[in-house]
């Protein structure tokens, strides 16, 4: 029979719904229960694609005598992370405060004032390794609380004291130096074998990736912006090379398993796909790859494809696992694949690094290491043939691969990770000429507009109709950025007014009192133990750097200087993280690399020349206005006219601009002003 989770619009909660265990959404409901019976509660945290989530789930929620052991001790709560990252971020504290680390399934112990006292991640049911059995924890917990509460009380305490204290504190003061000095400290941390930071498990960091890029673009110092060059495209290319990136499919797993990018993690998310397809467009035009171009084509092509919603969201996340094994979707057996290509099967295999004895547990992750002239060298053919060759027999293995069971979909569209696809669908329509991506962008804007906002209210995530809670900071300020991008994409002023309001609301919801940063979660929300303010990137740029970009591209469009406040109060929070761990606030320091931000205004009839121009290359540093022949509402395109009746051309920097031009060449020449 199932539990009360059959009624939760979370895919991950859902799949739990038929579990033994008496299982809660996050409510009064369940700490009340608790109160009543004097119960601890067990609070368990993952999200749908989360493998190590679904083997919990099969050892214990799923077995009876563990959930009866539950269901007679705890009030049992089940959270999904990405409908409540307020939730995930307190209590991930917790575990951080406890452990020493992280991860998913989060599991914690709370008491019934929602203060935790033990907490942990995966437990196995049988005993592996130095891993305590879940079993055994369980027991451990209920005897406690009936035996040690005092004790139970003071950790409580303590661990509540500690998530509190995660909040911003005291800061250093920056100076000139900041961004030479993080391109050096992460060049000390820089794999230059096979590219990003750290070893295995390797993630992309694309919040890292965007420090690099912007400052590789706009950066007034050659060297600094060479540094920078070198390891964004050292990076972008092994990645693109690892089996991290889907070669068949398009798009990028979560991460590998080793440090090398070749075994992936094979869980695709919407997140990193948005971000990570946005670099390779920038980038593309930034050193006029092609490889790139087709990686954020394939990427893109992918969302679309596979992950688009009908009514025009972009679903969450793709499971690594499909009929219960890890990456079996994607993996390709020496038989199965030489079958498959048969008179091309040599010529193949190389291209894609398959051997007879495979590279992940007896079968092949596709991977493009080798060299295209290595390969054509080897069998005397043309860059052309190859090409050939791999587009027709690619065609082949898409099409075997399609007829194999899927994995699963997370088919909730989340606010913030589409306001990231809306970004990476509008700049990339812009970088590679692509006005069909634009269109996407806008499809998602109409959708997060229609479906997931009521009230004038934005709402965090939507499945089959039905929303899920209010929107956090981080949606509010990605969804803006995204409407900005997609504003200056299209010149529809449509984008504009809502991003406008969108980035008022979020300093009402959102802003501290004293202008020092953004809280994740709004005025207008119930209260946890702690309300955090989210200053470190993880997989995506924080809410508050998102946040500071919104107004730092309003202020560029309005002139509301005003406003820089909230955006010097956030760099001022994040001081300590922007000095001493680049790779924890990328994104933040990015956008300090290009500030402030400088603005062109294009007036006139027949600006397409201009706007080319413009758009040449990556230009990080500057927001772009196009003035509509009955006018616009855009303060930075105010009093600006043609001259001599032609388009014409304002390269400004707080509203301060240089003589007027209607010359591409001159335009050309004031953009690239700054650089060294």
């Amino acid at each position: 029979m199932p539990n009360r989770l059959v009624n939760a619009t979370s895919p991950y909660l859902l799949q739990h719904a038929d579990n033994p265990v008496e299982w809660f959404e996050w409510g009064d409901e369940a700490f009340e229960l608790a109160t009543r019976q004097d119960l601890p509660v067990l609070l368990s945290v993952g999200y749908a694609a989360c493998h190590w989530c679904h083997v919990m789930a099969h050892e214990s929620f799923e077995d009876e005598e563990t959930a009866a052991y539950m269901n007679a001790h705890f009030v049992n709560v089940k959270v999904d992370r990405e409908e409540r990252p307020d939730i995930d971020r307190i209590y991930m504290d917790a575990v951080q405060a406890m452990t020493g680390h992280g991860g998913w399934p989060m599991t914690v112990f709370l008491t019934p004032q929602g203060r935790p006292f033990y907490a942990g991640t995966y437990f196995p049911k049988e005993p592996r390794g130095h891993h305590p059995t879940f079993m055994s924890v369980l027991v451990g917990i209920n005897e406690a609380w009936h035996q040690q509460r005092s004790e139970i009380e003071q950790q409580a305490g303590t661990l509540t004291e500690a998530v509190r204290r995660s909040l911003p504190s005291a800061n250093e003061p920056l100076g000139d130096e900041l961004i030479p000095e993080a391109i050096a400290l992460l060049e000390s941390r820089f794999d230059s074998d096979k590219g990003g930071f750290g070893g295995a498990p390797k993630f992309p960091q694309a919040p890292t990736l965007e420090l690099l890029i912007r400052v590789a673009a706009d950066w007034h110092e050659e060297g600094v912006r060479n540094r920078a060059l070198r390891m964004l495209t050292k990076t972008l290319d092994e990645m693109a090379a690892g089996g991290i990136y889907d070669h068949l499919y398009g798009g990028f797993a979560r991460y590998s398993v080793d440090p090398i990018w070749l075994v992936p993690h094979f869980e695709k998310m919407l997140y990193d796909n948005a971000l990570l397809a946005r670099l390779y467009a920038n980038a593309s035009t930034l050193t006029g790859s092609s490889e790139y171009r087709r990686v954020a084509e394939e990427t893109l092509d992918y969302l679309v494809r596979d992950m688009r919603h009908s009514a025009g969201g972009i679903l969450s996340a793709e499971d690594a696992d499909s009929e219960g094994e890890e990456g079996k979707f994607a993996l390709w057996s020496w038989e199965e694949f030489t079958e498959i290509t048969g008179e091309d099967a040599p010529v193949m295999a190389a291209l894609y690094g398959v051997t007879e004895r495979g590279n992940f547990e007896g079968s092949n992750v596709l991977e493009r290491y080798t060299a295209v002239g290595d390969i054509t060298a080897r069998f005397g053919i043309s860059s052309a043939e190859l090409e050939e060759i791999r587009s027709r027999n690619d065609a082949k293995l898409v099409t075997r691969r399609r007829e194999r069971t899927p994995p699963a979909v997370d088919d909730k569209v989340v606010a913030a990770w589409n306001g990231l696809a809306i970004r990476a669908f509008a700049e990339a329509g812009v970088a590679l000429d692509r006005p069909d991506y634009v269109e996407v962008a806008a499809g998602i804007a109409r959708f997060l507009a229609t479906e997931m906002t009521g009230d004038g209210r934005l709402l965090r995530a939507w499945r089959d109709d039905r929303v899920s809670g209010k929107a956090f900071c981080d949606d509010y300020a990605a969804v803006a950025v995204g409407l900005f991008a997609l504003y200056q994409a299209s010149g529809n002023e449509e984008w504009y007014h809502e991003a406008i309001r969108l980035t008022e609301a979020m300093i009402e919801l959102f802003a501290t009192d004293d202008r020092s940063g953004f809280y994740a979660t709004g005025h207008d929300t119930a209260e946890l133990i702690a309300r955090p303010i989210n200053l470190m990137d993880n997989p995506t740029p924080s809410d508050n750097s998102l946040a500071a970009e919104a107004l730092a591209i309003r202020v560029a469009l309005t002139g509301e200087s005003d406003l820089e406040s909230h955006v010097a109060g956030v760099i001022e929070a994040a001081g300590m993280l922007l000095v001493r761990h680049p790779t924890a606030s990328g994104h933040l320091l990015g956008l300090i690399a290009v500030s402030p931000l400088r603005q062109v205004a294009l007036v006139g009839e027949g600006q397409n020349e201009l706007l080319s121009t413009f758009r040449n290359r990556y230009r990080p540093g500057f927001v772009l206005a196009r003035a509509q022949p009955a006018g616009s509402p855009v303060p930075l395109l105010a009093d600006r006219v043609p001259v001599n009746g032609l388009a014409t051309a304002y390269v400004c920097e707080g509203f301060v601009c240089r003589l007027p031009t209607s010359s591409t060449d001159e335009l050309m020449a004031q953009l690239d002003a700054h650089l060294g």
